[in-house]
């Protein structure tokens, strides 16, 4: 018979049964029957007892599991924010084990997250602060301390926007930052400073290229980048007005001493910054020590080169404000400027590009000067010109040969022709000249001087012995027709004579031919010519005397006359 099938099939009864019969082959006694049914009996309550004390401890133990379980989601919905209410029920133990089981799995899961997210969040929120605070680089952040009795999403959301706004101020400072760096690197750049240096004073994760998200960002870097960049413009700005200095100080040495274009060109990197603002200069290395050196060294040759070239351009500038005043016919002293000068250079008491800029205001007041006498000056020498040509005129008018056929007598002709209109022109010209002159005096205060002397006093003169001139002109033309007049009257009552004394001023050759008497007469020596005229000269058959005084007078026909 299989086991299962008997023990299926055994009952407490048919053991004991069983027993009965054993005991009745044994022959066991009553006594010791009853004994042994007892121990079965108090076996069997002991199991039980054993039996049911285990299973009220089970049913203790799912009752505790139960509240344990229920205490726990209840601490668990509260500082998770669960608005989600539970129940258990009243069925079975078991049943109601079943229903909360998953309920504190999902909530212990959702715990576990959200924790996970805080200490994340945390984290980073701790490791941001302390870049921020410029431990970043040497402070190792563990786990942070996490509240779990406020775990809410209110409180996580919290949290993020906290670190959101850490992150948003942490780029902010690393764009600051990369800017003070670049804005470092450029100045370093323009003066030749080694920028790595520089920053890397500051803090050495600065140099680091390749890590820009370590960067230090702290408050004490950012005020020592700042620092920095402000130090660095000083430097620029105390550099380029040197340098300017400098550039100013080539171009006038270049200036005094007339240096070639092609020896100011080396410096060209220098002159080019004279009027530049500092934001402006940006080129590479425009701004390094050496060029600044160099320049410092050829101001200085410069200067050397000066100083012994000083005083030739000293008396060359008197040079050439003694050739304006004399371009003007203005009175200068030039031994007198120039001993002057000579003390002035040998007392050593006198800066000489000092002395060269006052001469230089002083030849630009000779020009303006001389602009400002331009006009009356040109007048003068329209006046002069005239003046000459009329001198010239009076000349050629007393020239008793003047229309002969000789050599260049045309252009005696036609220059006289021409110095006739102009002449006509003296009296307007000066009145002219006289109305400038003295508007000229009325504004400057001062007499008009040329040649030393006033010009007003030149023209007068000029004038009055003009008018002289003319006057005696006059007077000789009146005398000369009167002579005449006094001839032909005389060669109409007394005839000619076959010999005649010869007038003052009148050649030997002179013979008494009616075509030597037509050559005598006025108008033949003015130039002009008529059919009247020529009638009555072919009328006298004797020339007529022209110096009527010195003839023998008859008294009777003076008297008659």
């Amino acid at each position: 018979m299989p086991p299962s099938h008997t023990q299926s099939t055994t009952t407490c009864g048919s053991l004991l049964q069983e027993l009965q019969i054993i005991w009745d082959e044994i022959g066991e006694s009553d006594s010791d029957r009853d004994k042994t049914l007892l121990e079965l009996e108090q076996e069997c309550l002991d199991i039980y007892r054993r039996k049911v004390e285990r299973t009220r401890n089970y049913k203790a133990d799912l009752h505790q599991k139960l509240a344990e379980a229920e205490a726990e989601i209840a601490n668990l919905i509260v500082p998770l924010g669960e608005h989600t209410s539970f129940s258990r029920g009243n069925g079975p133990l078991r049943q109601q084990m079943s229903a909360i089981r998953p309920v504190l799995e999902d909530l212990r899961s959702k715990k576990e997250k959200r924790i996970k997210e805080f200490s994340e969040t945390q984290s980073q929120v701790v490791w941001i602060c302390s870049e921020i605070a410029g431990n970043g680089q040497s402070v190792h952040v563990s786990d942070p301390q996490i509240d779990e009795s406020n775990l809410t999403l209110e409180k996580l959301g919290d949290l993020k926007a906290y670190l959101h706004e850490l992150q948003n101020e942490k780029n902010l400072r690393l764009h600051k930052v990369r800017n003070n760096i670049n804005t470092i690197h450029e100045l370093s750049l323009v003066m030749s400073i080694d920028f790595l240096e520089i920053v890397n004073e500051i803090h050495p994760s600065l140099t680091d290229p390749t890590n820009s998200q370590s960067k230090c960002i702290s408050n004490d870097s950012l005020a020592r980048l700042t620092g920095a960049i402000h130090s660095l413009k000083q430097e620029k700005l105390q550099r380029l007005q040197k340098l300017q200095g400098l550039a100013s100080a080539l171009i006038k040495l270049w200036n005094l001493l007339e240096t070639p274009v092609i020896e100011q060109r080396k410096f060209d990197d220098v002159t080019s910054l004279a009027s530049s603002s500092s934001d402006e200069v940006v080129r590479q290395g425009c701004l390094a020590l050496d060029v600044i050196e160099q320049a410092e060294v050829e101001v200085e040759r410069l200067n050397n080169l000066k100083a012994s070239k000083m005083k030739e351009l000293v008396f060359k500038r008197q040079n050439e404000l003694e050739e304006i005043y004399r371009g003007v016919h203005m009175d200068v002293d030039s031994d007198a400027a120039r001993q002057i000068l000579m003390s002035l250079i040998d007392s050593g008491n006198v800066d000489l590009s000092d002395l060269l800029s006052s001469m230089d205001d002083q030849i630009a007041k000779a020009k303006e000067e001389a602009l400002s006498r331009k006009d009356i000056l040109d007048k003068v020498e329209k006046w002069k010109h005239a003046s000459e040509e009329e001198k010239w005129l009076d000349e050629y008018e007393k020239d008793e040969n003047r229309y002969s056929a000789g050599r260049g007598a045309h252009k005696n002709l036609k220059r006289a022709e021409k110095a006739r209109i102009l002449v006509s022109k003296i009296t307007s010209l000066v009145e002219n000249l006289t109305a400038k002159t003295k508007a000229w005096e009325m504004e400057k205060g001062i007499p008009f001087l040329y040649d030393k002397a006033p010009l007003l006093h030149i023209v007068e003169e000029y004038t009055m012995q003009r008018q002289l001139r003319e006057d005696e002109k006059r007077r000789s033309r009146e005398q000369k027709r009167l002579q005449e007049q006094l001839a032909a009257e005389q060669e109409a009552i007394y005839g000619s004579k076959p010999a005649i004394r010869k007038p003052l001023g009148q050649s030997n050759s002179v013979v008494g031919t009616p075509m030597s008497r037509r050559a005598m007469t006025p108008s033949s020596r003015h130039g002009m010519s008529g059919g009247k005229d020529n009638r009555e000269s072919g009328r006298v058959t004797h020339a007529i005397p022209l110096n009527y005084v010195a003839l023998p007078k008859d008294d009777s026909v003076s008297r008659g006359v």
